[in-house]
């Protein structure tokens, strides 16, 4: 980030960036005219000569294009080299010309003195300040008689006017840096927040994503796989058991239809077609209706307790579990025999049980596909807990609980 000037947010260095700065640096500008415009008036007024009144207004003069012309620009850009002092050595003269012909020229340092401490280091300032301050004094020693003054009268003025350039100067330089503090804080505050931003965008596409596949993965293609299963069989019956392949065929057809409506309904985020106009454990029954059909296992659907409307959020969850739990077995429980889906409510909350007799396996993580892993974000994201036991020559029980916190707000409307 560019350093600012501290003349760029106003004539103490306020900034905060480049449209405020040119804004608040015509305060400044301002400044110095009227600084300007008070210092001729007064010099045109006292002057009692020709010369006396010409030279110093014409040297008052000068400073209005030297300051446009390099002083402004090198504020502005808050840089320091050979040409700030060649800019603060020549406002120094032209004042010191100035106070020469008439004392009253004196009253410039209210415009000189903060240009010597905004265009250079503190210490270079200091020091052409007191040449400035000092420039008076060494008037009136060498005409003070003839103004009716003494050096000594002068000199205390002089020495307070130092003393308060340099408290000035310290003030300003002061307020310089806590502005560029400021500055660059507000700006890194900006680049954070950009960063912020980018990444929740960058985790909303990547939640989105891992939504989408679970989708996918727990609908579409569950219902794909379910599909080619009931083609296959009714093709295997077509010529010796044709009343059952056309029940195949019917129910790969039902099938296909809640397939579509899942892809419409999954593209609108809609409820699931399942669960549109029944229950969960409606809907439950249907998926075990139709692993027998697919499979002849023989499935023991169950509901224990007095079912309570649930959330939608956490039927969808259930739903969803029960079709990955029965997709499981249909692919990987060899050799089984029956399969029990029960659902359990109870003051708790309520559970889900999916059990089957088959080979099972022992579970080490590197049977779980992506299935398993979905089925236990989905969990996850209603307070639920899913787990997944099995050994082998024993079953697999796939096990969901929703605790009862889980099921409050949104019961009523689910």
């Amino acid at each position: 980030m560019r350093n600012h000037s501290p003349g760029e947010g106003s004539p103490t260095g306020a900034y905060y960036g480049p449209e405020s700065g040119t804004r608040w640096f015509g305060l400044w500008d301002g400044f110095f005219a009227v600084s300007y415009l008070v210092t001729a008036i007064l010099l045109f007024l006292s002057s009692d000569s020709q010369v006396n009144g010409s030279v110093p207004i014409a040297a008052l003069t000068l400073m209005v294009p030297w300051y446009a012309a390099v002083g402004r620009s090198l504020m502005i850009e808050d840089v320091h080299g050979p040409r700030n002092l060649v800019f603060a050595a020549g406002l120094v003269a032209l004042f010191c010309v100035t106070t020469a012909f008439n004392l009253i020229g004196a009253f410039a340092l209210f415009a000189v003195i903060p240009m010597l401490i905004m265009s250079l280091p503190m210490g270079s300032a200091v020091a052409l300040a007191t040449v400035a301050n000092l420039c008076p004094v060494l008037v009136v020693a060498f005409i003070g008689e003839e103004l009716g003054l003494s050096v000594w009268g002068v000199l205390p003025v002089s020495l307070l006017s130092i003393a308060l350039s340099v408290l000035l100067g310290m003030w300003i330089k002061r307020v310089v840096r806590q502005s560029k503090e400021r500055g660059q804080l507000i700006e890194e505050l900006r680049h954070s927040r950009e960063r912020v931003a980018r990444l929740s965008h960058e985790a909303g596409i990547s939640a989105e994503r891992e939504r989408l596949a679970r989708e996918i993965h727990d609908t579409l293609a569950q219902g794909l796989t379910s599909i080619i299963s009931l083609v296959q069989a009714a093709e295997s019956e077509v010529r010796d058991a044709p009343d059952q392949a056309v029940n195949h065929l019917s129910l790969a057809g039902r099938v296909a239809k809640e397939s579509l409506a899942e892809a419409r309904d999954f593209v609108a985020a809609l409820t699931p077609p399942a669960l549109r106009g029944g229950s969960l454990t409606q809907a439950v029954r249907r998926q075990a209706e139709g692993l027998i059909a697919e499979t002849g296992l023989e499935v023991r659907c169950s509901v224990r307790g007095e079912e309570k409307p649930l959330p939608m959020a956490v039927s969808v969850v259930l739903l969803r579990t029960v079709q990955e739990a029965i997709a499981n077995v249909r692919k990987h429980a060899r050799r089984a025999r029956t399969v029990d889906v029960i659902v359990v409510f109870d003051r708790g909350g309520v559970r889900l049980l999916v059990r089957d007799d088959g080979e099972g396996f022992t579970p080490d993580g590197t049977q779980e596909g992506y299935g398993l892993r979905g089925m236990q974000a989905r969990v996850e994201e209603i307070d639920g807990v899913a787990s997944v036991t099995s050994s082998p020559g024993r079953g697999t029980t796939v096990e969901v609980s929703v605790p009862v916190t889980a099921l409050t707000g949104e019961a009523v409307n689910g």
